[in-house]
Parts: C-alpha cells; sequence; structure tokens
C-alpha cells in the first residue's frame, strides 16, 4: 500500500520533491492512505530548505481516477468527506513553494482539481479533464467552485464542474487550466526540468511573487471547508446513495 504514492527527490533534478500516484492497475485512484502520504509531503515541503518546488506525477495513460470508490464509500456512510481528504486540501491550499504537475491521459475528479492549485501544469494531448462530482449527487470540492470560474470563467466552470463536461487537453490549454501540451512520452521529462529551472531562482523572490499572483489564500481555504460541509451533506441524502449504488453496480 505504501508504494501507491512515491515520495522522490531526484538526484538529476537538485531541489525538487516527486509525488507520484502509483497504483496503475486502478487508475492511480487515490485511498485514505495515499491522501495521508501525500498530505505529510507536502508539509515536510513546508519547512526543508532543500525542497524548493513540489511535482506531482500520474503514471503513463493515467494521473488519476479520483477517489477510490470503494475506499470513499466506506468513509461516505459516516457522512463525511474523510479527515486524509481535508488534510490534504488544505495542505495543497496552504503550500507556500511552487507546485507543477504533469499529466497524460485521465485526470477525473481530485484528478482534475488538483490541477488548480498547481502554478504550472504540463499535459500530453490525450489528456482528460472530467469532474463528475454531480453525476455522483456531490458538489465540488477543492475550493473548485471557487478558483474554476476565476481561472476558466463561469461558462467553462459551469460544464466541467456541474455539468460534468469534459475537457480534452486542447480545450484545457485554451481555458487556462494547464500551461503547455507536449508529447506523452515527453510529459514526465518537461514537468521535471519545469519544477528543477523553479528550484534554481532565488527562493524569497520566486515566494513573493507566487504570493502576490495567487493572492490571499484565506478565502480558499475557507471555500474548501463551506464545500466540505455541502459534500458531508449530500452523503447522507438518498440521492447520493442511489447514485453511489448504481455506480458500484457498473
Amino acid at each position: 500500500m505504501t508504494n501507491h504514492v512515491l515520495v522522490e527527490r531526484p538526484d538529476a533534478h537538485p531541489g525538487v520533491q516527486v509525488i507520484r500516484l502509483n497504483r496503475p492497475e486502478k487508475k492511480n485512484a487515490i485511498t485514505r492512505e495515499m491522501y495521508a502520504k501525500m498530505t505529510t509531503a507536502l508539509t515536510v515541503a513546508q519547512s526543508d530548505l532543500a525542497i524548493r518546488v513540489t511535482a506531482f506525477l500520474g503514471t503513463e495513460g493515467c494521473f488519476s481516477a479520483g477517489n477510490d470508490m470503494a475506499d470513499f464509500l466506506a468513509v461516505a456512510l459516516g457522512g463525511s468527506m474523510g479527515r486524509e481528504v481535508l488534510d490534504f486540501l488544505r495542505a495543497l491550499a496552504g503550500a507556500t513553494k511552487p507546485i507543477v504537475s504533469g499529466v497524460d491521459g485521465l485526470a477525473i475528479g481530485i484528478g482534475t482539481t488538483i490541477h488548480l492549485h498547481c502554478d504550472l501544469t504540463v499535459a500530453s494531448a490525450r489528456s482528460l479533464f472530467r469532474t463528475p462530482f454531480v453525476d455522483l449527487a456531490l458538489v465540488p470540492e477543492a475550493a473548485s467552485s471557487l478558483i474554476a470560474p476565476r481561472l476558466i470563467g463561469h461558462q467553462r466552470a459551469f460544464a466541467l464542474l456541474a455539468a460534468g463536461e469534459p475537457l480534452e487537453a486542447a480545450d484545457a490549454l485554451a481555458a487556462g487550466l494547464i500551461w503547455k501540451i507536449v508529447d506523452e512520452e515527453s510529459v514526465e521529462e518537461e514537468t521535471l526540468s519545469i519544477a528543477a529551472g523553479l528550484a534554481r531562482k532565488p527562493p524569497e523572490a520566486l515566494r513573493i511573487a507566487r504570493d502576490l499572483i495567487r493572492g490571499d489564500r484565506k478565502d480558499v481555504l475557507t471555500r474548501i471547508d463551506e464545500e466540505a460541509e455541502h459534500f458531508a451533506a449530500q452523503l447522507k441524502s438518498a440521492e447520493a446513495r442511489a447514485a453511489f449504488e448504481a455506480f458500484m453496480r457498473r
């Protein structure tokens, strides 16, 4: 289980910490244990001066299919979003050092919304971003209901987060959700190259620039908690139970 998230510091890229989703047999679906390990890595990065940039990566053909549904359903029966999930979202939103990401293939649910908190995202042309929250009778998370309209506009944000419409890589690029599209075999190399370039920059100047660009994060953290309240309420609803049961019968 612990190998489902690999935390690495590649010698070839000093100053870079890699958080790699490594559960390809389940399309990198994220369990509570995986969330906890990613949170620890983000927390370590905050205080470790040797880490200047964090890079999120998946595996070939898949960044993440989102929450592990069996694991998530166990939490849902208790009517909560899960402490591990919220801890991760707060650590992600509160990060003070640059975060980059590389996407190849599927990016579903949190596999999409995580990139709203990244400073630069590279994706392959075959990448697909989708958030089927409402289809599961749930609501957006990771402060996506706040960040996405700001970033990609109301219409695209509504299509993505409420209507559940997918965004192909070209559309995600046009919307401003990702930074660039590269060949699928170059996603990891390009992501780490970008991370290494940021790691070489004066760290305090980069931190200040990032803070100025991103702005005050209090509203983001508040929205994460607000979404979580609605999420928990929906988990107890009859429509959510029906949606989950239908999903598990697939």
